[in-house]
């Protein structure tokens, strides 16, 4: 877990219309790096889903995943604390 607060906010490119979107709150989720660290992750863990996260509002929306277990074990094993919105 980063918590450094100096890396920018990032989001990732914006999942494709269509599939449902599984949605997440990632508290200690505090900057860019911790986003990307938690995209990688769940698209890494989960291909072919698409992940975009915003540092700002904590949250973490995923698009082609079903299983929110899944999604939240991988959020877990990357070192954060995911909570279902």
């Amino acid at each position: 877990m980063c918590g450094c607060n100096a890396h920018q906010s990032q989001t990732n490119v914006v999942p494709q219309p269509g599939r449902e979107v599984l949605s997440l709150r990632v508290e200690d989720m505090t900057c860019g790096h911790c986003a990307a660290a938690i995209s990688k992750a769940i698209e890494t863990g989960l291909p072919g889903t698409q992940v975009a996260v915003d540092p700002a509002s904590k949250l973490v929306s995923v698009r082609g995943g079903t299983d929110i277990a899944a999604i939240k074990a991988l959020v877990i094993k990357a070192g954060y604390t995911p909570s279902t919105v």
